[in-house]
């Protein structure tokens, strides 16, 4: 059966697509249900990237449905400023027993990008309103990736997400821990820790009384899925630590299963300042963000000497804690606990690592890295387009029947919790299959 497909396609001006390409084959997605997409033409589409990072307990959850269906009868929105709604203080104190000791403060945002310019933000005002105005430089790593909004693309380090805008905020980058001795790592890189020195000399050239903030993702996600060096976020929380600036981990994909615990600083052991989340807390079926933040930044802005009635941030957006979201949210909490999603993830995570690191021999593959339910294969440039092999190849593997995620070099798979030993051979195959194909 085929599916009807829009006739005017130039309408929509579609988001990190190549909208030329596209028009002349469009992939049209109708439906979903479990591990898996429909498209237009009524194939199953194996679903490796759980939507974009965000749908690890699959598609199509009837508790999710039923949650939002519940409350969009019940309360559709309730004003976001001055006012609240029940929900959102279920979700924020739910999310704060799952956080590291110290995480204790929510505020919602309604995507990933919101919520680091929500840190940024918060980490600027701290420090101002101490007197510290001159701490408002900002650092962040190359090949980080921290939204699309202006603090973010700042922060950012992947150069064709910043340059085509012009000038951003000021900010300095740290080096990438992707090194060439980490190459097919298996997990953790076992170098790499002594890269977060570079913050030293970035304190000694500015000083540390004009840093207020360094940001990095303890996973770098979209900039290839590049886990942290063994000791390396240790070192930066030391560091940090040391010279009063404060460290915010950008968990937008890490956070709530990824890494096979709520969190990528539960898994690796250190606790920021600030934490970003957004993706997987509503499992993809309402758009959510948030930050997190220590006790002691909160209490700072509510013991600031204003009168009570006075706002002590001025942020905050229309759809922040959006009483269908926090629906969504709670719903999906609850399946991670019941259905045991995230000792799923770390028995999964295994045969991921094993399945993935079998392409190593295979012609165009130049790296192998994997953590928890992500894998990231760089691939050997063609002459000229660095881009274009893990197009061909991503392309490949829709024609199979499986959905893979590409960006600058690299092919990403960021599989659902709920995925199959059979289903992880399955889609590492159609891979092989697709390299083979182009070669």
């Amino acid at each position: 059966m085929t599916t009807f497909v829009p006739e005017n396609l130039d309408a929509h001006w579609m988001p990190f697509t190549a909208n030329r390409e596209f028009r002349q084959n469009p992939r049209i997605i109708t439906s979903a249900s479990g591990c898996f997409y429909r498209d237009q033409h009524g194939r199953e589409i194996f679903d490796g990237l759980s939507g974009l990072w965000n749908c690890g307990a699959g598609h199509g959850r009837e508790e999710i449905t039923a949650a939002v269906s519940q409350q969009i009868a019940t309360l559709d929105y309730s004003p976001a400023f001055q006012f609240g709604h029940p929900l959102s203080f279920e979700l924020a104190s739910r999310i704060a027993t799952l956080m590291p000791d110290g995480l204790e403060h929510v505020f919602f945002t309604c995507s990933g990008s919101e919520a680091v310019d929500t840190a940024l933000k918060i980490a600027r005002a701290f420090w101002h309103s101490q007197g510290k105005a001159s701490k408002a430089r900002l650092i962040g790593r190359i090949k980080g990736y921290h939204g699309v909004n202006f603090g973010g693309i700042s922060v950012g380090g992947i150069g064709p997400n910043r340059y085509p805008f012009g000038e951003t905020l000021q900010a300095d980058h740290l080096p990438s821990t992707q090194l060439e001795q980490n190459r097919y790592s298996r997990g953790q890189p076992q170098h790499g820790a002594h890269t977060a020195d570079a913050l030293l000399e970035m304190i000694s050239l500015h000083g540390a009384e004009n840093i207020a903030a360094v940001i990095v993702e303890p996973m770098a996600g979209s900039g290839g899925v590049i886990p942290p060096p063994i000791g390396y976020l240790q070192r930066l929380r030391e560091i940090c630590s040391a010279h009063d600036i404060l460290l915010i981990f950008d968990e937008v994909i890490t956070a709530f299963g990824r890494m096979g615990g709520y969190s990528g600083a539960e898994v690796f052991g250190v606790t920021p300042d600030i934490m970003t989340f957004a993706k997987q807390i509503s499992n993809g079926s309402q758009p959510l963000g948030g930050v997190v933040v220590q006790r002691d930044i909160y209490q700072h802005f509510m013991y600031l000497d204003t009168p009570e009635y006075l706002v002590e941030l001025m942020h905050g957006y229309t759809y922040s804690a959006h009483p269908v979201a926090c629906a969504a949210a709670l719903a999906t909490l609850d399946l991670l606990q019941q259905d045991l999603l995230i000792e799923r993830v770390q028995n999964m995570a295994p045969i991921l690592e094993d399945a993935i690191h079998g392409l190593r021999d295979l012609p165009l593959i130049s790296d192998i890295r994997n953590f928890g339910l992500a894998a990231g294969l760089t691939l050997e440039a063609a002459p000229g387009e660095p881009a274009l092999r893990p197009f061909q190849v991503a392309m490949k593997c829709w024609e199979k029947g499986f959905y893979v995620r590409y960006g600058g070099d690299t092919l990403q798979l960021g599989l659902p919790f709920i995925v199959t030993e059979q289903q992880i051979h399955d889609i590492v195959g159609a891979i092989a299959e697709s390299l083979a194909e182009i070669t």
